[in-house]
């Protein structure tokens, strides 16, 4: 048997020094990352964010997939522990409401060496340093493009108008609603998509929800990357040019034009991953991580369409 848990590295720079968030289990008398056991039918990026708000009392949006933890529990039992890291501005630092629990006693903003101190297990220690190395690399701080393919939609077979007005299936719907938790995990600012029907109606949802304007591209559209691949490229490039974090919604026959553009950007061993994105299934999302210093993609993560009652874990 696997449990599944996910949590967060939150750092802050402080009169340029980088700090990390550790908290305290009263209980167990150990120091360590925020973070706990998915539950039943949520993303793990979700409950990332869920386990950091409830037992450190600060809300934060995701940065960069970390590394995952693995270890045995008693009775044959595995844990799989997927981290993130996230950068918490002063904004969110003010708005923390943190109160000591039966769970969680304390936490504490710490310096990496104090936290290589505190911090009581050797694997949580390795994976400060993991942290440490991105962050001098400058690759710790990123923006996420996600290129997301729309959801199901009714098959051509099914439909005899424009196929532009070719809408979501029920279960379309349903996937573009279950989208909204999973996608504003990202702390998303900017959604660019084709006009079709079925792409507008899977980024709608989100839109409304963190009151976004959806920003329309014929180009993202299978018509208009079939007429003009170049201009999808020129899209996608000025797309990149933002430091927003954002949504490229399109549709299968565009991903090709979109991911290979994006892998321009990215070294040998993200391109192959990149282009595996070519068979994204409706409502996937392939989360693209680029370095705010460097311009240079650091990480890629893949994500199957939300099910409230399946779990969700990133292919990385």
């Amino acid at each position: 048997m696997k449990v599944y848990a996910a949590g967060i590295v939150c750092w802050r720079v402080e009169k340029g020094e980088f700090k990390v968030l550790i908290v305290h289990r009263g209980q167990y008398q150990d120091w360590g990352w925020p973070k706990g056991k998915q539950d039943p039918g949520e993303t793990l990026p979700v409950t990332a964010l869920r386990e950091t708000k409830e037992e450190a009392g600060i809300k934060v949006r995701l940065g960069r997939k970390l590394t995952e933890i693995r270890y045995d529990l008693p009775k044959g039992i595995s844990k799989e522990v997927h981290y993130w890291s996230a950068k918490v501005t002063d904004k969110q630092l003010a708005n923390t409401k943190f109160k000591p629990n039966k769970e969680i006693d304390e936490t504490r903003w710490v310096t990496a060496e104090q936290a290589q101190t505190l911090l009581t297990y050797e694997r949580d220690k390795e994976l400060l340093e993991d942290v440490q190395k991105l962050y001098q690399q400058s690759v710790l701080e990123t923006r996420a493009i996600i290129v997301l393919r729309h959801a199901e939609a009714l098959p051509r077979s099914e439909w005899s108008k424009t196929d532009g007005d070719r809408p979501l299936t029920k279960t379309g719907e349903i996937q573009a609603k279950a989208l909204v938790k999973l996608l504003s995990a990202f702390n998303v600012r900017r959604v660019v998509t084709s006009p079709w029907k079925r792409c507008l109606d899977t980024v709608k949802p989100f839109g409304k929800k963190q009151k976004l304007t959806i920003i329309q591209r014929s180009q993202l559209s299978e018509l208009g990357n079939h007429k003009n691949p170049a201009k999808t490229t020129r899209v996608v490039k000025d797309s990149l040019k933002e430091h927003k974090s954002m949504i490229l919604c399109t549709h299968r026959p565009a991903l090709p034009t979109i991911l290979d553009t994006i892998s321009d950007y990215a070294k040998n061993d993200k391109c192959v991953e990149i282009h595996e994105g070519r068979t994204l299934s409706p409502g996937e999302m392939m989360v693209i991580r680029m370095s705010l210093k460097t311009k240079k993609i650091v990480s890629v993560e893949t994500y199957n369409a939300p099910d409230e009652a399946y779990p969700n874990l990133p292919v990385t």
